[in-house]
């Protein structure tokens, strides 16, 4: 009886696969890499396909959670906001930006950075 059900339970492993990703993987801007802009308390990187731009934040040394924010606002429309207490990153967050500018910023730990108009 237990061969059985130890036969059962290597089937159901080998036909579901591996676990795989993590909360991490979830989290990543798709698209290419366009800029990144450093701060003394973190990074803010920008990603873009040809009609999403997508920002997150990254703290330079992981830890407790503390204040982050990130913020993408397109030109003419609405700012995109992730904020909170996290350890690693905040966002990603996403706007749609064909043949729009855009400006983002972001902080961590109350220090941050704002960039001007840009990708346009």
């Amino acid at each position: 009886m237990c061969l059985l059900g130890l036969v059962l339970a290597v089937g159901a492993l080998v036909l579901a696969g591996p676990v795989s990703g993590s909360a991490d993987a979830a989290s990543v801007c798709t698209g290419r890499p366009t800029r990144t802009v450093g701060f003394v308390t973190g990074e803010l990187r920008l990603f873009r396909t040809r009609h999403y731009v997508c920002a997150l934040v990254v703290a330079k040394g992981p830890g407790a959670p503390r204040p982050m924010s990130v913020s993408l606002q397109p030109r003419g429309g609405r700012a995109a906001v992730s904020s909170g207490r996290f350890s690693r990153q905040a966002g990603p967050v996403t706007v749609h930006a064909l043949n729009r500018c855009v400006r983002a910023s972001a902080a961590v730990s109350g220090r941050g950075t704002t960039t001007g108009w840009i990708l346009c």
